[in-house]
């Protein structure tokens, strides 16, 4: 990721901001697409009442972040349910609480921007969170309307029809507790698609736990176990996932993962965030390694 973002004081305690962020595929020196700012391209305002954005930012299911013991790696909580909460959005009218004793949330629209609609390509969503020491809980409730303002009737750009996992009614529920070097991770994500053709998958329910450990200073051993149960033939899946992060200073982090997808049937789920997919019925492995360097 590269991008810019700043900051002004305009006194009495508000300030206004603003970030353009743009991915791009290291390994070839590609942008993610075609878009210049791909992740993010917003600016806002932010005082004692909070803060407001508009423009372009992930969209609000991100904050599962929070609740993935791998931070959102290629093998993560983004895997089993094919991306769906990893997702960005245009128009966006973001609104983020203070926090009031360790409870804040966040409000966020995404307009589609079609005319002659208010619900056509929208997305809204909520985001809560309460913090106390150790403990931290969460909870993301969220909508993703196709073209037609419903869920898993549209086309996609490829010509195939929307599914459960493009446009549909998402809830997720998690929380961590730290306990000294040791993070744990718990979580819960559920999503309703109910416009699909009669037959076709409409609900999945994903479930995971996982752990850190920060064995020293620089080393964290990462190790998280997910479970995905679709209905109407979608069949099911278990992925394994382990992994370590270590920090050569506090910019340079080298990180490595490996997992292993286990598919029941009818599921053809890959090991990683990717359209890689095997074949129903079969196992996939994989592993990656990787160097970041912030500043």
């Amino acid at each position: 990721m590269i991008g810019f973002k700043g900051t002004e004081d305009l006194g009495s305690g508000l300030n206004a901001f603003f970030l353009l962020e743009s991915g791009f595929d290291a390994t070839k020196g590609a942008t993610n697409g075609t878009t210049l700012f791909n992740r993010r391209s917003y600016v806002g305002l932010s005082g004692s009442a909070g803060s407001l954005k508009f423009g372009k930012n992930l969209f609000i299911d991100n904050d599962i972040w929070f609740l993935d013991p791998t931070g959102q790696q290629f093998i993560g909580t983004a895997t089993l349910v094919r991306g769906r909460n990893w997702q960005g959005a245009d128009n966006v009218i973001e609104y983020q609480t203070p926090t009031w004793g360790g409870f804040n949330a966040t409000f966020q629209t995404a307009l589609g921007e079609q005319a002659g609609s208010i619900k056509n390509k929208r997305k809204d969503g909520v985001s809560l969170v309460y913090q106390n020491q150790g403990l931290e809980l969460r909870a993301i409730y969220d909508l993703i309307r196709d073209s037609n303002g419903k869920y898993g009737t549209g086309i996609n750009s490829d010509g195939t029809r929307n599914t459960v996992f493009d446009t549909s009614k998402e809830l997720i529920l998690g929380g961590t507790y730290t306990i000294d070097k040791l993070k744990l991770f718990l979580g819960y994500e559920n999503l309703r698609a109910p416009d699909v053709a009669p037959g076709s998958p409409d609900k999945v329910n994903h479930y995971w736990l996982g752990a850190n450990y920060q064995v020293t200073p620089a080393l964290t051993l990462i190790g998280s176990v997910f479970r995905v149960n679709v209905n109407n033939g979608g069949g099911n899946a278990n992925l394994f996932m382990a992994g370590a992060n270590y920090s050569l200073s506090k910019r340079t982090l080298l990180y490595v993962g490996a997992g292993t997808v286990r598919n029941s049937s009818t599921a053809n789920f890959s090991v990683e965030a990717s359209n890689n997919n095997p074949l129903p019925g079969q196992n996939q492995n994989g592993a990656y390694a990787g160097i970041s360097h912030s500043f």
